[in-house]
């Protein structure tokens, strides 16, 4: 069986892209990925579901990132999934799973919330 990390969502930014260049020169983007989901419950109203997710990219497509995205632009991410384990200031494991970006385009620029 070949088993894949592969992870494609379309979502809104939650806030401009932090771009931050790492002790031996590499480039380093982070930003908040909104993704909803829409149904109806049980008595008929409307309910949505959203789930924040983390995206890292690095080297160019952090610089793409950081140059071509602001807040509330809707857009398609690809790339794979990534799990950190640290220990916290109160002893505990703590995790922190990111999406490292391959790819992304903008579905729709005329969405930004300024």
């Amino acid at each position: 069986m070949n088993v894949r990390n592969h992870v494609q969502l379309v979502g809104h930014l939650g806030a401009d892209p932090e771009l931050k260049e790492i002790n031996n020169g590499s480039k380093l983007v982070t930003a908040n990925l909104a993704v909803s989901s829409y149904y109806k419950n049980k008595d008929g109203q409307a309910v949505t579901n959203t789930q924040w997710h983390n995206l890292k990219g690095w080297g160019k497509i952090a610089e793409k990132m950081n140059g071509n995205l602001k807040k509330g632009n809707q857009i398609a991410v690809y790339g794979k999934l990534d799990s950190t384990v640290f220990e916290g200031k109160d002893g505990q494991k703590k995790y922190f799973t990111a999406i490292i970006v391959n790819e992304f385009f903008v579905v729709n620029k005329n969405n930004n919330v300024n």
